[in-house]
């Protein structure tokens, strides 16, 4: 498997745009404090209880010693929280205790803290994110820099029944975060599991399809559309070599653009709210879920935007946006053969936990 390359710089929108590098250091520059939420704000009542939460990722800080436990512990809503960051080009180390630093005992504490975070499902799709860092060493790239166990488990604050603290697990294509208030979750985003390779072609993981969801119903729906339709919703003939919505950036897209779900059929409408619960509801567990559901069909589900970036042939880059009324998920190819995958789901209103 040969190494995976960012798309050509000859490309004319690619030009337009800031490079890799630039997008995670214009990202961190950009970065600044947003508004907490209080008792009196409409969503105080959060997701649910952070009971559960609570109570595990406490185990999880009592399994640790001293010098692993201050690894993993950052100041609340500080640089570290607000610079999530799942891209490689910044290095596959990320702030907190990794998994190659723990023991089995720690690591069943780390895996016991996901579960409330993360369904069956969800644990499942992350360690096939994990798992393809393995796959991709074992291919020569990136021999002996990446790992399926080179990723971190964060604390940021002290968790506790009153005030504010957040939890994170991030590593290479992976981030998720979860933010707590008065022992209520509020947020649980930026969520992203990404992908390289999205489609595995050999060796003994031969057919491993880590987003094969998130492409296909995507392809499927820009197919199913008339070509009238195909035009109005794509909104650029090239994919972009990235998500737009990175850190510090997190409503920078947030501006409806593409087609609106009120001149879909039925069907593809049905595709469309597919391709958003497949992204906010399907990897948490059932609370989560129901709340999560509430949550995103707040908004007037018509209004759902559907953008469309480049293309639709099968194994060639391509790229899309969902921005719905509160929300914004993004897919973008990183490279010309639609391996490198990159995805983001944003809950508008709960940027880390921060209203806005």
């Amino acid at each position: 498997m040969r190494k995976q390359s960012t798309r050509p710089s000859s490309s004319a929108n690619l030009q337009s745009q800031p490079d890799r590098r630039s997008v995670v250091l214009g990202g961190a520059a950009a970065l600044s404090l947003g508004a907490l939420p209080g008792r009196a704000d409409a969503q105080a009542s959060g997701l649910g209880s952070a009971a559960d939460l609570l109570d595990r990722v406490k185990a999880f800080q009592a399994s640790l010693e001293p010098d692993k436990r201050k690894a993993a512990s950052f100041a609340w809503d500080g640089s570290e929280w607000r610079g999530w960051n799942y891209f490689g080009v910044s290095g596959y180390i990320k702030p907190g205790l990794r998994l190659e630093q723990m023991s089995k005992a720690q690591k069943d504490a780390t895996w016991n803290a996901l579960a409330a975070v993360w369904s069956p499902a969800g644990v499942a799709k992350a360690k096939n994110v994990m798992l393809l860092q393995d796959i991709l060493a074992a291919s020569g790239n990136g021999t002996g820099q990446r790992s399926s166990e080179r990723f971190s488990l964060s604390v940021f604050g002290t968790p506790a029944e009153t005030g504010a603290w957040g939890f994170r697990c991030e590593g290479h294509h992976l981030t998720q975060s979860v933010a707590v208030r008065d022992n209520r979750i509020v947020s649980v985003t930026p969520t992203s599991f990404s992908a390289l390779p999205n489609r595995v072609k050999g060796g003994p993981h031969n057919g491993l399809n880590t987003l094969k969801d998130e492409e296909g119903i995507a392809r499927r729906l820009m197919a199913d559309l008339a070509p009238k339709l195909q035009g109005r919703a794509r909104i650029g003939d090239t994919t972009p070599y990235n998500i737009l919505s990175y850190a510090g950036r997190e409503h920078a897209n947030a501006k409806k653009a593409g087609l609106p779900a009120s001149e879909l059929s039925t069907a593809q409408r049905d595709l469309l709210w597919k391709m958003v619960e497949l992204y906010s509801i399907e990897h948490f567990p059932a609370q989560l879920a129901d709340a999560q559901r509430a949550r995103i069909g707040s908004g007037d589900r018509q209004a759902l935007h559907f953008a469309w970036y480049g293309p639709n042939t099968p194994e060639k880059a391509f790229g899309y946006r969902l921005i719905g009324d509160g929300f914004v998920i993004e897919m973008a190819s990183v490279d010309p053969e639609a391996q490198h995958l990159h995805t983001v789901y944003h809950d508008l209103s709960n940027v880390l936990g921060r209203v806005g």
